[in-house]
């Protein structure tokens, strides 16, 4: 079994190329295919090496860019995820960006405007804790939030979520258009699951920082945001922008999911070292003489 092989036996199932069928109850929040913890993060270790050189290429050849987005409920494991998966990658290369609530400047541009301007540039990979998508989750879980935005009143129609599925679809597909490779991760975690690590968090004095009673009242609304995140997934995955629905209730392996996709993903682009030409190489030579004479 090639190389590639291995790393998509565990991201085909959880990536959605065309959500029109898409059900997120047949999406197994604790489901770890079979594997144990040990396995796993061996199988991690790996891919984190394997990423670690695919960054380089991705660098030095300098005509794509990666684009990563990260979505969740809180307690998902975004952060963890980020940390363990690109803990082999050269700082240089790469760009974390998380995005809380608009500002006033923000509010005052699209709502595409703040992380369009924190797009990776060829040759690096950008990653969005959160990103556009807030505006298709949060916003429409407590549509309060939108009369805020400073929209003209006859441009909130009963069609606003739809018409910014169409223009997020149509961003992403400008984007890949350009060279920007996109993958994007919903870390799928149960409710049951969101509960014990908030009572961890609690129980744990060193975890009281990461508790946030905001995080906790927002349960009262996890029906309203798993039928967003299922329309918003129907909505926007395409072959160019799949999301990869990464089951989260064992963080071990959400990661082995996470590692394998974005391996996946730049594996399908043929990255190489520029080939160096015939003048460059007598360049070289040169340089090579005037240094051994010293």
């Amino acid at each position: 079994m090639g190389r590639n092989n291995r790393i998509r036996k565990f991201v085909k199932p959880y990536r959605v190329d065309d959500g029109k069928k898409f059900r997120l109850k047949d999406h197994d929040a604790g489901d770890s295919s079979g594997l144990d913890k040990e396995k796993a993060e061996k199988l991690l270790a790996k891919g984190v090496e394997r990423l670690a050189d695919l960054q380089e290429r991705l660098y030095a050849q300098d005509k794509w860019a990666v684009r990563l987005i990260f979505q969740a409920m809180d307690a998902a494991g975004k952060d963890g995820a980020i940390k363990h998966v690109m803990s082999g990658i050269n700082p240089q290369g790469c760009q974390v960006y998380s995005f809380k609530a608009p500002t006033s400047e923000e509010l005052d541009h699209d709502f595409l405007w703040r992380t369009a301007k924190s797009l990776p540039e060829r040759g690096r990979i950008g990653i969005f804790n959160r990103s556009y998508y807030e505006e298709v989750l949060v916003v429409r879980v407590h549509p309060e939030i939108l009369e805020k935005q400073k929209l003209p009143k006859e441009l909130i129609t009963k069609r606003v979520w739809k018409e910014r599925y169409e223009d997020i679809a149509a961003h992403e597909r400008y984007l890949n258009r350009n060279g920007v490779v996109i993958r994007k991760f919903f870390l799928n975690v149960s409710k049951a699951e969101q509960k014990r690590r908030f009572l961890e968090r609690l129980d744990r004095q060193e975890k009281n920082w990461k508790f946030s009673t905001a995080d906790a009242k927002e349960r009262g609304h996890w029906k309203e945001y798993m039928a967003a995140y299922e329309d918003l997934i129907r909505e926007t995955a395409t072959p160019h922008a799949p999301w990869i629905v990464v089951p989260a209730d064992k963080k071990w392996f959400a990661r082995l999911v996470v590692a394998a996709a974005v391996a996946d993903a730049m594996e399908e682009l043929n990255l190489e070292f520029p080939k160096v030409t015939e003048a460059q190489r007598k360049d070289l030579a040169a340089a090579r003489k005037v240094l051994e004479s010293e």
